[in-house]
């Protein structure tokens, strides 16, 4: 079976972002900065279904869920032998067709900035102007490790949703210049979600139990 390349790069190939030739204040840029620092904060769960996309144009689908601070799975269709789970230290990509398992320190991939609350992205993000004012992109990288990767964040204003937005889904890039496209459907914040969520089968063989 033909799969993604680099499943943990994860980003959103949904409409394209035009940008605008109109510079945008930067005092507007920090208030918005600053709302997607409190949406992540906020946001103490979530489900949403995903529908993912690779640079070539292969797209799988599956079941997101987060819970604050650092848990997050992307459950594939049926039939994809792939998991990513982080437990809020590491990221984990397991691939169970292959009995192989991948791991990195959550701050080390470009999803980090959507899943540590404690990261500010005034510090590290930007604003990127659209051409839709309902529609807030910005752009997170850490300028002094990029290695680690870059994630365009793609949001809507939404006065119902935490903190005024709604994440949309997100492009990011990793260090191997993998891009992939995530975008998110049917969200749903605050809803329970049990800690076992986050555990995972070791499929290596005589492996350890890392996922419980």
């Amino acid at each position: 079976m033909k799969r993604m390349l680099a499943p943990f790069a994860l980003v959103l190939a949904a409409t394209p972002m035009a940008l605008t030739s109109i510079p945008v204040a930067a005092q507007q840029d920090q208030s918005d900065l600053a709302r997607v620092n409190a949406y992540i904060r906020a946001v103490t769960t979530m489900t949403a279904d995903f529908s993912q996309t690779d640079r070539n144009g292969q797209t799988l689908t599956g079941q997101l869920t987060i819970k604050q601070p650092g848990k997050i799975r992307f459950q594939y269709q049926k039939g994809v032998p792939l998991l990513i789970v982080g437990d809020g230290k590491a990221l984990t990509v397991i691939d169970y067709e292959v009995r192989q398992v991948q791991r990195w320190p959550i701050g080390n991939s470009p999803l980090g900035a959507l899943i540590d609350p404690s990261k500010d992205l005034s510090k590290f993000g930007k604003i990127v102007p659209t051409s839709d004012p309902s529609v807030l992109s910005i752009e997170a990288r850490d300028p002094k490790r990029p290695e680690f990767g870059t994630i365009s964040m793609i949001f809507k204003r939404d006065a119902a949703s935490p903190a005024g937005l709604q994440l949309y889904g997100w492009v990011a890039l990793d260090s191997q210049n993998n891009r992939t496209a995530v975008r998110l459907t049917n969200q749903r914040y605050g809803v329970p979600v049990a800690d076992s969520v986050f555990r995972w089968v070791d499929p290596r063989p005589k492996g350890r139990s890392a996922g419980g």
